[in-house]
C-alpha cells in the first residue's frame, strides 16, 4: 500500500512537472503501466541472494547437522530467509519506485520519441499484451520443466563433479551420493516470481 502511495505521489509530481512537456507525461504513463514489472524486479533482487544462500545451507544441513535436529534447523533457516525477504521486498520496492522516474524514465525520455512512447503505451494497454503477460508464467514454467528434463541428465554428472571438486577444495567431507544436488532436481528450478 505504501508503495502505491509513493508511486502516486511520484507520478503526480512527475505529471505536474510534465504539463509543459508532453513527452514527460508519456514517460510518466509508461512508468505507471510498468509499475508491476518494477516491483517484480525489486522482489527478484531481494529473493536472489536468499535462494543462493539456501543451496549451500541445505548441503551443510545434510552433511553436518545430526538427523534429529535437521527438521528444526531447516524450519529455522526457512523462517530467517522468509523474514529477510518479507522485510527486504517493501524496502527495495519503495526505493525502486522512487528512483524509476530519474533512471528508467530518463532513459525512456532520451531513447524514445513522443510517437514511439504513444505506441509503447498503446501496446502496454492492449488486450494482446495483457493476455501475453498473463500467459508468460505458464509458458516459462512449461519451457523450464522441459529444458530441465532434457538437459538435466546431461548436466548432472558435471554438477556432481563440480560439487566434489569444491568439497575437496574446501576440505569438506563428501556428501552421500543421495544428497548430491541434481540439475534436474530442485536446485535447478528458478525462484518463484
Amino acid at each position: 500500500m505504501r508503495a502505491l502511495i509513493v508511486l502516486a505521489l511520484v507520478t503526480g509530481a512527475t505529471l505536474a512537472h510534465a504539463q509543459s512537456n508532453p513527452k514527460k507525461e508519456l514517460v510518466a504513463k509508461v512508468l505507471q503501466l510498468q509499475q508491476s514489472s518494477i516491483e517484480g524486479l525489486a522482489r527478484n533482487i531481494v529473493e536472489r541472494p536468499a535462494v543462493q544462500m539456501m543451496q549451500p545451507a541445505a548441503a551443510t544441513l545434510q552433511a553436518q547437522v545430526p538427523p534429529a535436529k535437521r527438521e528444526a534447523t531447516a524450519k529455522s533457516i526457512d523462517a530467517d530467509i522468509r523474514k529477510f525477504v518479507d522485510e527486504g521486498v517493501p524496502i527495495l520496492t519503495e526505493r525502486a519506485i522512487k528512483i524509476a522516474p530519474s533512471t528508467y524514465g530518463a532513459g525512456l525520455e532520451e531513447k524514445f520519441t513522443e510517437d514511439e512512447l504513444r505506441q509503447l503505451i498503446a501496446w502496454l494497454e492492449s488486450p494482446v499484451n495483457k493476455k501475453f503477460q498473463q500467459a508468460v508464467p505458464e509458458l516459462q514454467s512449461a519451457f523450464t520443466q522441459k529444458l530441465i528434463a532434457e538437459a538435466g541428465p546431461l548436466l548432472d554428472p558435471k554438477l556432481l563433479a563440480l560439487q566434489r571438486k569444491l568439497q575437496a577444495t574446501l576440505g569438506v567431507p563428501a556428501a552421500p551420493a543421495a544428497a548430491a544436488p541434481k540439475a534436474s532436481g530442485a536446485a535447478a528450478k528458478p525462484a518463484a516470481k
